[in-house]
């Protein structure tokens, strides 16, 4: 168990746009950053994140929270996971107290499955480097490659030995569990047979963009064709093949801030370059691109560059699924190596400065490049170059930027010397055939019919004063320690008996008004999460009158600071959409905090008042003669009082 004194100096170190930095491309907007929601497939930012308050909000999903929430809903990590995440990511020595075997026992499946993946990356680091098999067959292969120490043992590289059962029993005999070894595809069974899946490979595991081990891939050595040269890990829970790029996790920081991603094939490619300095790059593993893995690039970078090598025949199939990418918004480039060169044989014998040289002279605009190259094979035959010219205004088509779509439509017209009045008429054909087919799909899609049952009605009414506390709440997290001047009205006795009203002028934080309006009248908030975030608060507050106010997302449980995060960043909408730059003014509630707190605590008075009114009338029909004068007398004086309330609210009560 991780001792609180550890979880401490994590809570004090971490900063949210730090960690989220790491996975999402953040950009100023006024005192906060937006950035594109991990979360769903956007191309508009809707994801906010506060550094003053240390929390963030997405507003495509609804999630929120502190860093600590973000890692656990993102990479899936247990709190446990989290915290040791952010102590590696801070330099934070971790201390433990022992775990019992019920703890150990605990941890979920996938966990587990996490663990064991862990075990086996030790495991084929340690085979490579302290064995004999390993140096003389593993290491000597990776040194051939170019690979130095430092690369090797960044990259978790190892081996898997040339034995049936040499992980399996290593494994087994730690105490990991049989099932979990071959949920993760590590081992195999077969009736009562167990092998290893990797047996006699260099191994490369695949990380999450965290650092997690996912999985791996294994390359054998020798020349037997029975086998495949590639093995990867099987599909898990943990590891999704199409989800997961190679290299994603050493590049993550090197693509947002070069704001651009190289993309590569084979796992060497990627070691290869990050050796050279080239750091921005991964590797689909020798898999098309999926959506997943491209979404996985954008929320780092809108700009993708395509390595190739000199293979023209694979080339031309390559270029087939780079129309995903241009959906997706981003800008894409091609590079392409010389005939015999891919990006890992290239890097290799050029210096770093003629490689930047070379990836920057040789990046390519894909529409510019993909029309050159299908008009120099089409050359002279009128049917190819017709079926080029419908293959390159799909391509355009997939843009989802018209201005973009125009500018590319103008230059494949001088490239194919074509006119660009039939180009433009090709492509308004195709966007109007993906429009009908997009709205054929939501025609077969059913409606969603909308309840306006009695329960409903109901529901409404019981909202409003859930809808009271969540505006009290919110109006405690963005004002509490803020000084406003509140004008109370008090009722006294004159000489002859009558009440009559007094105004008094306060001078209070808005906190304090709070606390004393709640406590005259002994209220207690009706849900349960607005009444343990006022309980801490009011806590930390009257312990602390200068108690910093944006540390309570990090004192509070991880599901009460996604609540946190809800109220604080509900207004920031404004900045995704650049209201100040369109000139749209948003209301100053800082000007009017007194009446808007004033008016919170009269609606919550008036609801309460209200509720009242309706359980004693609801006892008339079961009370004695005169006990149903008594509270009929009660009834009335809280007429009273909420005709009070609703001349100081100036609304006109109906009875």
């Amino acid at each position: 168990m991780i001792t609180k004194n550890t979880i401490d100096k994590v809570y004090d170190q971490m900063r949210v746009e730090e960690v989220i930095g790491d996975f999402v491309q953040l950009k100023r907007a006024g005192s906060n950053y937006k950035g594109l929601s991990p979360f769903s497939n956007e191309r508009t930012p809707s994801f906010m994140v506060s550094p003053v308050k240390q929390i963030w909000k997405d507003f495509s999903s609804g999630k929120g929270g502190n860093a600590i929430a973000f890692l656990m809903e993102h990479e899936h990590f247990t709190y446990p996971e989290a915290i040791r995440y952010l102590a590696k990511k801070y330099h934070i020595e971790i201390e433990e107290s022992q775990a019992s075997t019920e703890e150990k026992e605990k941890a979920d499946e996938r966990e587990s499955l996490y663990i064991v993946s862990e075990y086996a990356q030790q495991f084929f680091q340690d085979s490579l480097l302290n064995t004999e098999a390993g140096k003389a067959i593993g290491l000597s292969y990776f040194k051939e490659r170019g690979f130095t120490d430092d690369t090797i043992k960044k990259f978790c590289l190892g081996f898997s030995p040339d034995e049936w059962t040499a992980f399996t029993d290593a494994a087994l005999a730690k105490g990991y569990q049989l099932p979990y070894l071959e949920k993760t595809g590590l081992t195999i069974v077969n009736g009562n047979r167990k092998f290893d899946r990797f047996k006699g490979r260099v191994m490369f595991p695949i990380h999450s963009m965290s650092g997690r081990v996912l999985g791996f891939g294994g390359r054998i050595l020798t020349n037997d064709k029975k086998q495949a040269k590639y093995l990867n890990s099987p599909e898990s829970d943990i590891y999704h093949k199409s989800k997961v790029l190679y290299g994603i996790f050493f590049a993550k920081q090197a693509i947002a801030k070069a704001d651009n991603c190289y993309l590569v094939e084979g796992y060497t490619d990627v070691i290869q370059l990050h050796q050279k300095g080239i750091e921005n790059v991964v590797a689909s593993s020798g898999t098309a691109l999926t959506p997943d893995q491209i979404r996985l690039i954008h929320r780092l970078t809108p700009n993708i560059t395509v390595l190739y090598d000199g293979d023209a025949a694979g080339l031309r199939a390559s270029i087939r699924g780079i129309d995903l990418i241009l959906e997706q918004g981003m800008n894409v480039k091609v590079c392409t190596f010389p005939d015999g060169e891919d990006p890992d044989s290239f890097a290799r014998k050029t210096a770093y400065e003629d490689l930047v040289i070379y990836l920057q002279d040789h990046a390519t605009d894909f529409i510019r490049f993909k029309a050159s190259l299908l008009m120099q094979e089409a050359q002279d035959d009128p049917i190819k170059k017709a079926e080029t010219i419908r293959d390159m205004i799909n391509s355009i088509a997939k843009i989802p930027d018209a201005i973009k779509r125009e500018v590319y439509v103008r230059e494949c017209a001088v490239i194919m010397d074509i006119s660009e009045e039939v180009l433009f008429s090709t492509l308004s054909q195709m966007l109007k055939k993906d429009l009908y087919e997009g709205q054929k799909v939501e025609r077969k899609q059913p409606t969603m019919q909308v309840s306006r049952t009695p329960e409903a009605v109901e529901q409404r009414g019981i909202n409003k004063l859930e809808t009271l506390e969540h505006d009290l709440i919110k109006t405690l997290l963005l004002y509490a320690n803020r000084e406003c001047e509140f004008i109370d009205t008090i009722l006294e006795q004159d000489e002859e008996g009558n009440l009559k009203e007094k105004q008094v002028q306060q001078t209070l934080k808005v906190y304090e008004k709070i606390f004393l309006e709640l406590q005259e009248d002994e209220i207690e908030l009706a849900n349960p999460d607005f009444k343990q975030i006022y309980q801490l608060l009011m806590q930390k507050l009257n312990e602390d009158p200068d108690y910093n106010i944006d540390r309570i997302a990090n004192e509070l449980p991880i599901a009460l600071s996604e609540k946190v995060s809800d109220l604080i960043m509900e207004d920031e909408n404004r900045h995704l959409d650049d209201w100040e730059r369109r000139d749209i003014i948003a209301k100053d509630k800082d000007a009017h905090i007194n009446a808007m707190v004033s008016d919170i605590i009269l609606n919550i008075r008036t609801l309460l008042v209200r509720h009242l009114i309706q359980e004693i009338q609801a006892q008339f029909a079961s009370a004695e003669e005169e006990e149903k004068r008594e509270l009929l007398e009660t009834v009335k004086s809280y007429l009273q009082l909420q005709k009070l309330l609703a001349k100081r609210l100036n609304v006109v009560v109906n009875y």
